[in-house]
């Protein structure tokens, strides 16, 4: 088709469903799942000093009469704060927070929320992150929490020898451990949405990743829509990933030619 990316580039598109299917079965209130198909929580932490501040959204399908019950769990999964409020937008602070700090110290909390509808529980929700700071400076490159961070790394693809894009964990982790082994601490996931379950070994193994939609090649005209709603799944399904650093916006894109559409497509998505 003319509108749904990726249609052209330099690796092998497979067909089918290629990762698993699940069966969600809900109470009539619950953790938004419709919500760009992410989480129904997005965490986000600022570094304060030795604190942290941290907001939370929380989406919910239905919002009268709710309440969450708040645990944060530290990386023992030891319950260090829990408190209850009617806000679906809160903050709280972590105090001496430990900071996720790349291959040497990948720390994460664990974010616990029960939902309750007149004061009954109805759905829970987990999700993990980090606290870190970063920057990238043209001259002097990546700083990781307030220090140079040199990147070295491989850009990954998700594909097996007779196997296609249908790879299971056992794949991931081999992955990971090859990555590791060649001593590399970052991570570019060419050139579309990666499995949930690598996005989850990058947290737990501190790799610095940038993360990308298949805005690839050759400029759909009739494609802008569909760039611009994968832009917004990928950052909402994975927008609680300490690991993720960069979010991509397109790969070659000039090879089949540049025109003032395509930069504007690229001005919309970042």
């Amino acid at each position: 088709n003319d509108y749904i990316y990726p249609q052209w580039a330099d690796f092998t598109f497979f067909g089918g469903i290629y990762r698993n299917v699940n069966l969600i079965v809900t109470n009539k209130v619950h953790f938004d799942l419709d919500y760009y198909g992410g989480p129904g929580v997005a965490v986000t932490p600022t570094v304060n000093g030795t604190n942290a501040d941290v907001h939370v959204d929380a989406y919910v399908n239905e919002k009268e009469n709710v309440e969450l019950n708040v645990e944060l769990l530290d990386g023992a999964k030891k319950v260090v704060k829990t408190f209850k409020t009617s806000e679906l937008s809160f903050d709280f602070a972590i105090e001496n927070v430990h900071l996720w700090d790349g291959i040497e110290d990948p720390y994460l909390y664990t974010l616990r929320l029960s939902l309750l509808k007149d004061g009954n529980v109805v759905d829970n929700k987990e999700v993990r992150f980090g606290v870190r700071t970063f920057s990238i400076d043209p001259d002097k490159g990546f700083f990781l929490n307030g220090r140079s961070y040199p990147l070295r790394g491989v850009s990954r693809h998700q594909d097996r020898y007779n196997m296609g894009w249908a790879i299971t964990r056992k794949e991931h982790e081999e992955d990971m451990a090859l990555i590791k082994e060649v001593g590399a601490n970052t991570i570019r996931l060419a050139h579309y949405q990666h499995d949930q379950y690598f996005y989850d070994l990058c947290d737990e193994n501190g790799m610095v990743v940038w993360a990308e939609i298949p805005f690839i090649s050759v400029h759909l005209p009739k494609g802008r829509k569909n760039t611009v709603e994968q832009m917004k799944e990928l950052v909402m399904q994975n927008y609680n990933h300490p690991s993720i650093f960069v979010w991509g916006l397109s790969n070659e894109i000039t090879i089949g030619g540049e025109n003032d559409e395509l930069l504007d497509n690229h001005r919309e998505l970042n």
